[in-house]
């Protein structure tokens, strides 16, 4: 085995400790819930817009995805390569700084609407559901044309070719290949953005735009922070957890395959899409979504990167904290994963329960776990103390299922092609961690501390309802600049969290590529 009985061991105490964590903060919600008479009118208005806005977010960014994606996989250009990997920004793109960049091409005084002023047309609005919309579709085209390219790339190419010697169009390639491979693919991105929206709180914080436009994580936060009313927060908690469990449940089980089969890894000749109306068509399409996603982070730097002077002590002071609380939250979240990922491997009857158990991250929202914590804590302790090891213990939490998704694939393959080599030699324990596990890993444990540090670096969720002034993170600080209308000054706390969490993300998963030698 790769990580030994001792191994297996410690993998189920973490299991356990994350159902503690996930379902014994639902439990503590649910005693505290008790009390509660039920879901006012103003609760039912936020289930449904949460609802809503989830639903249409997901179905606008699973319908923008497919030509997008089309476009990619029929295109071979110059710099393709870079545009892709701009796809995988929404991972470790603050919330925060594209809202702040969305308000800089959508907001009142942003380019739209200064180019509508020119022409004598009426102004739009980003507040609301619009808004909501419009960052959570920017926020998520990039995953979910991801999900639909890799649908793409997995068309085996001698399909292709048949269809070229067929002498087939591009609709019939579309009826016939396309698809069938939409129908498997297209649900579970959509499944996918849909739950990530359903725990979206900083968009709606920024750009609700009131009662009319309130979700579930936004009610909890308002029922906690302003009101203090425990039982109404306990109880949205509850509901927004039970929510996100049913979409967790309903992406495992909504994929279905295309039946495509499989091919020779040969290269793919789109024969199909030689037309020059079809070049000019994906090249608009390739265009209009780089200019969408490039655009409002163009504007943040343009506008933040002279301010970075001028910015106040406290946002330097705030952006310590975050860089401890990610550093810390990544060494955690990997601590986690690690031991979690080899048992689930190791142990083949338990090992699906076990990577369910560490997915139930997915199922929680930050503010569930955040209230849940709040709850368990406040007879004991004066919980803004614990407000930073709090925020470190969630986001590690949160994190853990993008690990566990880097470091599963890699470790069967380990196990596929070392393990039988390793039990020969007698090699087991911390000597096979440490000569073969760690070594192998390094590359996937890199990504996935990166992806963690980033994720925690621009978190906007439980720190803001424990904190203080003296435990402010960068998201919430720039958060309370962009709230007193200190644009400037939120411009350049932008770009420094942009940078920081970029920083992180470059610095883990480089170090991870370097030589993988023991």
């Amino acid at each position: 085995m790769i990580g030994g009985r001792g191994g297996a061991l410690i993998g189920l105490g973490v299991a356990g400790l994350i159902l503690c964590l996930t379902l014994g903060t639902l439990a503590a919600v649910a005693w505290r819930a008790e009390a509660a008479s039920g879901l006012g009118p103003a609760d039912w208005a936020a289930l449904r817009f949460t609802l809503l806005q989830a639903a249409l977010s997901a179905t606008v960014s699973a319908a923008l995805a497919v030509p997008v994606a089309r476009a990619f996989a029929r295109r071979r250009f110059r710099g393709r390569g870079v545009l892709i990997a701009l796809l995988g920004a929404p991972f470790i793109l603050p919330v925060i700084v594209a809202v702040l960049g969305l308000l800089a091409v959508f907001g009142r005084s942003g380019l739209m609407n200064d180019a509508l002023r020119a022409l004598g047309l009426p102004e739009v609005s980003i507040y609301g559901l619009q808004g909501v919309l419009v960052a959570h579709v920017f926020l998520n085209l990039p995953l979910a044309t991801r999900l639909v390219l890799q649908g793409w790339a997995a068309i085996p190419a001698e399909r292709f070719r048949l269809a070229a010697s067929l002498g087939l169009g591009p609709a019939e390639v579309g009826r016939f290949l396309e698809r069938p491979m939409l129908r498997a693919v297209l649900p579970g991105a959509w499944v996918a953005v849909f739950v990530l929206c359903l725990t979206s709180f900083a968009v709606a914080l920024t750009l609700g735009g009131g009662p009319a436009a309130t979700t579930l994580e936004l009610a909890i936060y308002q029922a906690f922070r302003f009101d203090f009313d425990l039982s109404r927060a306990a109880l949205l908690a509850a509901v927004q957890f039970a929510l996100c469990l049913a979409a967790a449940g309903l992406a495992a089980g909504v994929a279905r395959p295309a039946g495509l089969g499989a091919g020779l890894d040969r290269p793919v000749d789109r024969r199909d899409a030689g037309s020059p109306w079809l070049r000019v068509q994906d090249g608009a399409v390739i265009a209009a979504a780089s200019l969408f996603l490039l655009l409002p982070l163009a504007m943040v730097l343009l506008r933040g990167v002279p301010q970075l002077g001028a910015l106040p002590g406290p946002v330097w002071e705030a952006a310590a904290r975050s860089v401890a609380v990610a550093l810390a939250s990544t060494l955690l979240c990997v601590a986690l994963a690690l031991p979690l990922a080899i048992a689930a491997v190791d142990l083949r009857r338990g090992g699906r329960w076990l990577e369910a158990a560490g997915m139930l991250g997915l199922a929680t929202s930050p503010l569930v776990l955040g209230t849940g914590l709040f709850v368990l804590l406040r007879p004991l302790v004066r919980p803004a103390d614990l407000a930073l090891p709090v925020t470190v213990l969630v986001n590690a939490v949160m994190a853990l299922p993008f690990v566990l998704r880097a470091l599963l694939p890699a470790l069967r393959d380990l196990r596929a092609g070392y393990g039988r080599l390793a039990e020969s030699l007698g090699l087991a324990g911390m000597a096979r961690l440490r000569l073969l596990t760690l070594p192998r890993l390094r590359a996937p444990l890199g990504f996935g501390a990166g992806l963690a540090a980033a994720l925690s670096m621009g978190d906007l969720g439980v720190i803001a309802l424990f904190a203080d002034q003296r435990t402010e993170t960068l998201p919430l600080q720039l958060y309370r600049l962009m709230g007193a209308y200190r644009m400037d000054a939120a411009a350049g706390a932008a770009v420094l969290l942009l940078g920081l969490s970029l920083g992180l993300f470059r610095a883990f998963d480089r170090g991870g590529r370097g030589h993988a030698g023991p």
